[in-house]
């Protein structure tokens, strides 16, 4: 499957999904003016890689210094598809890299790791 690669922009994080891989980043912030147009097609991605997915171990490293509420709800979408495929007999292994001054990433990383059990959730202070 083809990699998928979008620039950051000044309101939307890079992604970089690097399929043959098996190695999916996002970073940089995420407050795009309309979240769903932005994560649909990148969810819609990933799941089709996941469906194809048999027992790979998939390395997720996600950076986001910044998001927003509608980034919220689908970034838990996105992590939604990944915990599923990991339910499903996928090694999902994710890295939280966040400031450690940062209350509000590293609280919504432990809201990942509780929400998400089926991923191996690790958090990274930078």
């Amino acid at each position: 499957m083809e990699s998928l690669f979008i620039a950051a922009s000044p309101t939307s994080p890079e992604v970089d999904f690097r399929f043959g891989e098996h190695a999916l980043s996002l970073k940089g912030e995420s407050y795009p003016e309309n979240a769903a147009a932005f994560y649909g097609p990148v969810i819609e991605r990933l799941r089709a890689y996941l469906a194809v997915c048999d027992g790979a171990a998939i390395t997720v490293n996600v950076s986001l210094a910044y998001f927003n509420s509608s980034s919220t709800k689908m970034l838990f979408t996105l992590f939604d598809a990944l915990n599923d495929a990991a339910r499903a007999g996928n090694s999902v292994q994710l890295n939280w890299y966040r400031d450690e001054e940062d209350d509000t990433i590293e609280e919504f990383g432990a809201e990942l790791r509780d929400d998400f059990p089926a991923l191996q959730f690790h958090d990274r202070p930078l």
